[in-house]
C-alpha cells in the first residue's frame, strides 16, 4: 500500500472526474482514491464512494452531508463526509494526498485548487478558471510551493507534450515561434449567423466530438472555451497572447501544435477522449494505458483546418482583448460568462446575447491590478453584479 499514489478528485461526478476514476480503476496497483467531491448528483457520488472507498467525500451543504452520511451507513461504507469549501480545501491539501484532480467547474474551483498548489501537491489542472481568474497569483504559488502543475485540457496537455522539458526558460529561448491552439468549432461552426439567435440549449450542448458537461459545452459552442484556454495557455507556458494562434480543426484529432523557428511543427494526435490527457498527467513522466482506442488514421482519412470567424464567435475576440488587458479583465470576463451561460441554459437570453452581456461588463467595469485573492474575488463579484443588472433589463 505504501507505493500507491493517493488521489483526491474534485468534481468527481462530472465528465472529467468520471474519466479520471476510469483511468484510476485500470491501475489499482498504482492509484488509490483518497477523496471525492460532488455538487448536486448525490446518488452518483454515493455510488462512486461505494465503488472506490475513499476516506472522504465532500458535498456543498449540511443537508446534503446528512443525507449522504445516512446513505453511506446504509451501504456499509466508512467514508467520512465533509462540507463546503473548507472540506474541499481540506481534502486538496491533506498530508496523505499525492495528487489532486482539479475538475470543479468555474470560479468555485479556485480556492481548493489553490489549496492543493500551496500544499505542494501534484495538481492535475482541469479547472481552467483558476488560472484565468488569478494567473499571476496562482503561478507565484506554484513556484513558491514547488507544486507540480500538469494541464488536463486536451489542448494544453498536447502543448505540454510538444514542448521541450526546459520550456520554463521561455518560449523564445527554446526556439518556439508560436503555439497553435486547436478548436473544433463546436456545433455551430457552419450554422448561418442569422440563425444563431434561435438555437436552443440542447443544440448548444450537443458537441459533435466531445462528451462534456453543459456549461463547458455551451462555452465550446460560443468559442469562449477557446478564449479561456488562450488565457490559460499564456500562464501555463509563459506566453504572450500574440504568440498563440487559434486554429479550427473540426475532427479534433490534432489536439494542438507547437511551431519552432527552424520550421518544425510538432503536433499531438489522438482520439477525442479525455482519458488520454488524464492518463498522461497521472503517470507523468511515465506512460500508462488509458483505455482509449488507438488512432486509426485510415478511418479518419483527412484533417481540415480553418481560421476562426470572430464575427460569428465574438467571445474569442473578447477573450483575447481581456488577455491583452491583463489585471482584473480575465476575472471579469470569466464571471460575466458564467452568469451569461447560466442564463442561456435557463432560456432567459438568446445564444448571441452571451457575448453581448460579457462585452457590457467589460465595457463598464474598469480593469485594475489583482495582487491579492481578495482583489480577484472583488472583480468576480462586481462582474456578476453588472451581468445580473444587464440580465434584469434584457433577459426574457
Amino acid at each position: 500500500m505504501s507505493g500507491l499514489q493517493r488521489i483526491t478528485v474534485l468534481g468527481a461526478t462530472g465528465s472529467i472526474g468520471l474519466s479520471t476514476l476510469d483511468v484510476i480503476a485500470r491501475h489499482p496497483e498504482r492509484y488509490q482514491v483518497f477523496a471525492l467531491s460532488g455538487y448536486s448528483r448525490l446518488s452518483e457520488l454515493l455510488a462512486l464512494c461505494v465503488r472506490h472507498s475513499p476516506s472522504y467525500a465532500v458535498v456543498p451543504s449540511a443537508e446534503a452531508a446528512q443525507q449522504l452520511r445516512a446513505d453511506l451507513r446504509a451501504a456499509g461504507s466508512a467514508t467520512e463526509v465533509l462540507v463546503g469549501e473548507a472540506g474541499l480545501c481540506q481534502v486538496a491539501a491533506a498530508p496523505e494526498v499525492d495528487a489532486v484532480m482539479a475538475a470543479i467547474v468555474g470560479a468555485a474551483g479556485l480556492r481548493p485548487t489553490l489549496a492543493a498548489v500551496e500544499a505542494g501537491k501534484k495538481v492535475l489542472l482541469a479547472n481552467k478558471e483558476a488560472l484565468v481568474m488569478s494567473g499571476a497569483l496562482f503561478m507565484q504559488a506554484v513556484r513558491r510551493s514547488g507544486a507540480v502543475l500538469l494541464p488536463i485540457d486536451s489542448e494544453h496537455n498536447a502543448i505540454f507534450q510538444c514542448l521541450p522539458g526546459d520550456f520554463s526558460r521561455g518560449l523564445p529561448q527554446v526556439g518556439v515561434r508560436r503555439i497553435l491552439l486547436t478548436a473544433s468549432g463546436g456545433p455551430f461552426r457552419q450554422t448561418p449567423q442569422s440563425e444563431l439567435a434561435a438555437v436552443t440549449p440542447e443544440q448548444a450542448c450537443a458537441h459533435p466530438n466531445w462528451s462534456m458537461g453543459r456549461k463547458i459545452s455551451v462555452d465550446s459552442a460560443s468559442m469562449m472555451n477557446k478564449g479561456l484556454e488562450l488565457i490559460e495557455a499564456c500562464w501555463l507556458f509563459d506566453a504572450r497572447p500574440a504568440q498563440i494562434e487559434v486554429v479550427v480543426h473540426p475532427q479534433s484529432v490534432i489536439h494542438s501544435l507547437v511551431d519552432y523557428v527552424d520550421g518544425s511543427v510538432l503536433a499531438q494526435l489522438g482520439n477525442p477522449d479525455m482519458r488520454t490527457p488524464i492518463a498522461n498527467a497521472l503517470a507523468w513522466p511515465e506512460r500508462i494505458d488509458s483505455g482509449v482506442a488507438p488512432l486509426d488514421l485510415f478511418a479518419i482519412a483527412r484533417l481540415d483546418f480553418q481560421a476562426p470567424d470572430e464575427q460569428r464567435f465574438p467571445c474569442l475576440r473578447l477573450s483575447r482583448e481581456a488577455a491583452d488587458a491583463g489585471g482584473s479583465a480575465p476575472a471579469l470576463l470569466n464571471a460575466a460568462n458564467e452568469v451569461a451561460v447560466a442564463a442561456f441554459l435557463e432560456r432567459r437570453i438568446r445564444f448571441p446575447e452571451i457575448a453581448s452581456m460579457i462585452e457590457h461588463v467589460l465595457d463598464r467595469e474598469p480593469v485594475v491590478a489583482v495582487d491579492t485573492l481578495d482583489a480577484v474575488f472583488t472583480a468576480d463579484r462586481q462582474a456578476r453584479l453588472l451581468a445580473e443588472q444587464w440580465l434584469s433589463r434584457h433577459g426574457r
